[in-house]
């Protein structure tokens, strides 16, 4: 059996049975010295009688009260010392891409994000499908990353989703002005950009090197820009976020300081040096995940896909991960906040490493919606969450703990302790929902957006089918209809 995050229902029932409707105060409550704060969907709440207490990660709450808020989410806060209860969504809509296979072996792939744009109706998307078809092979020991289709161009796609289907409306191929050095053509390709940095792309069988691609991406995020009509695009490799026209036509990129070290040029698509130079310490693979702009086109936020390498690899399980916010207007950074994953303990076969951040949705310039999942998929899924969370008071750490000595530790080395003690309020989390409790089957899912204020739909990446063995294409876009509405 599973062992849950949340052990307040539990609790409660167990409680409920065997007649018990008492909560246990700690010993700093019971000294006054401590209050807990409780909220409903997002609202403050009046505090019960009795207060609860934490003990090892599990809440207890009154039965009485506990008995008027069943069938909700409910979240703890360790840092506010806060409890969240949130109304459950209700599943309104499953729709499955059954477009013909690329090639043999490879199926057709959206789903590495999600948008929708104002005026657009409520069933039209605009989605991507990252950096094409690849795999891994073994060559004399080596594990090489394969494109089998190199010329696949990476593409900003307009979908339906009606009667259960998710229909291909229209490709928008992403190219630049002028002529792409691998491709030839307009069109850019979806290898790295750097040798010696970027994974050696090779060929379908392992064996002949491929190009590198200054201006190749691996598209994981997509947002729109209401104020110029134009996308932003987040990329793994860079990491990187890239500003598009509506015809796909790439016009600039923001990276980190240092990012080309005088190995790459860009000439046709201006990479400027705006994101913090820590940034170059990505873990090959999980970069730029996430890409979101407020309503208003004023402010994005970008999330990174895992821990930085920060010093190194020994922060692969850590369990903070960076979203920053930039100015649209200067395209500079504004702030950055730490975002605490799930506790991989708390649940039953999950590594810490395993966690990630996989989209984000800005609904304000402090309220984001954040795409949280394990990398397991059908019955062995433990964690796929929509997390909603607020940056009102979190700490703006811009231009610190990026190395050990701001505080004798890198943000990445901290625990949680570590950033209670360095008086590091990360942001609020509340779930919205819990798409393993919906069965949602696949891994991936890697697409979120808001419609109208109170529809969630996601979409999950199938990887285009590379080494599936089953008949059916895998991608699948569900939407939730939220029994409340989150307002710019």
């Amino acid at each position: 059996m599973k062992r849950k995050p949340y052990a307040v229902m539990a609790a409660a029932v167990l409680a409920l049975a065997v007649g018990s409707g008492n909560a246990v105060a700690d010993s700093q409550q019971a000294a006054g010295k401590s209050k807990i704060k409780y909220s409903k969907n997002g609202q403050a709440l009046e505090a019960p009688a009795a207060e609860m207490r934490s003990a090892d990660g599990s809440l207890f709450v009154p039965v009485r009260d506990m008995a008027n808020l069943m069938d909700k989410y409910v979240d703890w806060d360790p840092f506010r010392r806060s409890i969240a209860f949130t109304d459950k969504p209700k599943l309104t809509g499953k729709y499955n891409l059954k477009a013909a296979d690329l090639a043999p072996g490879i199926k057709m792939g959206v789903g590495s994000s999600l948008t929708h744009l104002p005026g657009d109706p409520a069933n039209i998307f605009y989605s991507t499908a990252d950096r094409g078809p690849n795999g891994e092979l073994k060559v004399n020991d080596a594990t090489r990353r394969t494109f089998p289709l190199s010329d696949y161009t990476p593409t900003i796609y307009k979908i339906e989703a009606s009667a259960g289907e998710i229909k291909i409306l229209d490709k928008i191929p992403l190219k630049v002005n002028g002529i792409d050095p691998v491709s030839g053509t307009a069109n850019i390709t979806g290898v790295g950009n750097i040798k010696g940095r970027d994974e050696a792309p090779y060929d379908a069988k392992g064996e002949k090197e491929l190009s590198y691609d200054p201006y190749g991406l691996d598209i994981e995020g997509l947002a729109y820009n209401s104020k110029d009509d134009t996308f932003w695009i987040s990329d793994e490799y860079g990491p990187s976020i890239v500003h598009v026209k509506r015809d796909g036509t790439l016009i600039e990129r923001i990276v980190p300081k240092g990012w080309g070290n005088n190995k790459i040029s860009t000439p046709l698509v201006p990479a400027r040096e705006v994101l913090p130079e820590v940034y170059n310490k990505l873990r090959q693979n999980r970069g730029a995940e996430a890409v979101g702009i407020t309503p208003d086109g004023s402010t994005m936020f970008m999330a990174m896909q895992s821990p930085l390498r920060n010093p190194d690899k020994s922060t692969d399980n850590s369990r903070q991960l960076r979203i920053i916010k930039i100015d649209l207007a200067t395209l500079a950074p504004t702030a950055e906040y730490v975002y605490v994953t799930e506790d991989a303990a708390r649940f039953k076969d999950l590594k810490q490493s395993d966690i990630v951040i996989s989209d984000l949705y800005a609904v304000n310039d402090h309220t984001l919606l954040v795409d949280e999942r394990d990398k397991n998929a059908g019955d062995k899924a433990e964690l796929k969450r929509i997390f909603q969370i607020d940056l009102s008071d979190a700490t703006n750490i811009l231009g610190k703990y990026d190395q050990a000595a701001a505080g004798g530790k890198t943000l990445e080395e901290m625990s949680t302790s570590n950033l209670t003690a360095a008086s590091i309020m990360p942001p609020s989390k509340r779930t919205v929902l819990d798409a393993v409790a919906f069965q949602f089957p696949y891994e991936k899912i890697e697409g979120l957006t808001l419609v109208d204020g109170n529809t969630i739909a996601i979409i999950n990446d199938n990887d285009f089918g590379v080494g599936s063995e089953s008949a059916e294409n895998g991608t699948s876009l569900w939407t939730f209809q939220l029994p409340y509405t989150i307002t710019p």
